[in-house]
């Protein structure tokens, strides 16, 4: 699927050269002025222009950064495109914009002459975003193809019910996380029978592309783990021998570093894990807070925090590792956020079981609080140092099991974000 996508971006990047050319590069206000007016500058891409000598011409984003070198050491892609004018494309960190990118650079080619190169560049959360929307594409077709059987099958008698029930509880497995699911019928009338086929082609695409999606995430966090121990070992090393504290200094920075990176890691990969098979058992809410509170207590007061519980408890249905989670993600949030009380509340409302972390910080703004538990999401008073991942990690684990997460003002100020599952007869 990478190799998809890398390209796709250089065929996206060899359309752009194309339309702008040799002949628009020979007038530098013509250029911007297309590019800005053809690429307008958007929070998830952008397209600049750089000379044969690696400098800056136009730039999607505004005129602020023309005239500057850009093809450098930190721009891989610009400097083998001067090198070799052949499209190439890459998926890398941007150290400007702390999120992966996609980047393909293509060069401006006409008859012999070379012009400079493009580069287009996405972030990587949007690519991403496209393929959910594909699986959500096919769910909705899916899911009218079973509406529209299932009104044939009332409408006639005898032989449509049983193939149509047994479509109703393929699709529900299917919405259920089941991706290997199929009706594999050849009985009944032929309209039906085609539904079925048509409804297993369905999900052999929604499950192709899924997977796909995951095991992209999956394998590039897994890529990652080895040349991040190997970057921390050395840093440790040299830091056991450093000439001076200066040096030292630096490499401790450098050491924070790469364990927020492998961070950041760890999280993608929670996120990109299946639900394993068999279903979910009863957790004990007391319980899991009583393990955080042992976990979190002498952190939580190094940082100025002090934690309590409270509420009546309860057992809710889910995974135990997946709740610990949850209450570590909530706990270090609110730690990092509002340093002060904060309190873990437990209990049962609406018949759903809840757990609550409330703190008494400077709280959410009301504009953000529907984004705060989305991928890579950092609102205007988050701490340095995150990674805008802990809440859509929570958000995430709680719908696995058909719970909620509801963000709202604490009473007397602060943030309260509750989790709701379902609660254990």
């Amino acid at each position: 699927m990478q190799s998809e996508v890398k390209s796709g971006a250089e065929s996206d990047a060899l359309l752009v050269a194309a339309g702008i050319g040799g002949a628009r590069i020979a007038h530098p206000l013509t250029l911007q002025r297309y590019v800005t007016r053809h690429f307008p500058d958007q929070e998830n891409g952008r397209v600049i222009v750089i000379d044969p000598d690696g400098v800056l011409i136009a730039d999607s984003t505004g005129s602020e950064h023309l005239g500057e070198t850009y093809a450098t050491p930190g721009r891989p892609e610009l400097m083998r495109v001067l090198q070799t004018p052949e499209p190439t494309s890459e998926i890398r960190h941007s150290d400007t914009l702390r999120q992966d990118i996609l980047v393909a650079a293509a060069p401006i080619i006409e008859e012999t002459t070379f012009y400079g190169a493009v580069r287009v560049s996405e972030l990587m959360g949007e690519v991403q975003d496209r393929v959910r929307r594909v699986i959500a594409g096919l769910a909705v077709i899916g899911l009218g193809a079973l509406f529209a059987g299932l009104i044939v099958a009332f409408a006639l008698a005898g032989s449509f019910s049983r193939p149509l029930t047994n479509l109703a509880a393929v699709a529900k497995r299917l919405g259920g996380g089941d991706l290997s699911a199929r009706a594999e019928t050849d009985q009944g009338a032929s309209e039906i029978v085609q539904l079925a086929r048509s409804f297993d082609d369905m999900a052999d695409r929604l499950e192709a592309t899924v997977k796909a999606q995951r095991e992209f995430v999956a394998n590039a966090s897994h890529q990652l783990r080895t040349p991040l121990t190997g970057m921390k070992l050395r840093i440790e090393a040299a830091m056991a021998g450093a000439p001076s504290e200066e040096v030292r200094r630096q490499l401790e920075a450098a050491d924070t570093e790469v364990d927020r990176l492998a961070g950041i890691v760890n999280r993608l990969l929670v996120m990109a894990r299946r639900i394993e098979e068999g279903g979910p058992s009863e957790i004990d809410l007391d319980e899991a807070v009583h393990r955080a509170l042992e976990r979190w207590g002498e952190r939580a007061s190094r940082q100025g925090a002090t934690l309590t519980a409270k509420g009546e408890g309860g057992r809710a249905l889910g995974e135990q590792a997946d709740l610990d989670q949850i209450l570590d993600n909530l706990i270090d949030n609110a730690v990092a956020y509002a340093p002060g009380p904060v309190v873990i509340e437990t209990g049962r409302a609406d018949g759903r079981a809840f757990l609550a972390v409330v703190d008494v910080g400077p709280g959410i703004a009301a504009d953000e609080r529907r984004r705060v538990t989305d991928r890579f999401f950092r609102g205007r008073t988050a701490p340095k140092g995150g990674t805008g991942l802990g809440l859509a990690i929570v958000r995430e684990l709680a719908e696995k099991w058909g719970g909620t997460v509801a963000v709202e003002t604490a009473d007397g100020g602060g943030t309260r974000i509750e989790v709701r599952l379902k609660a254990a007869t």
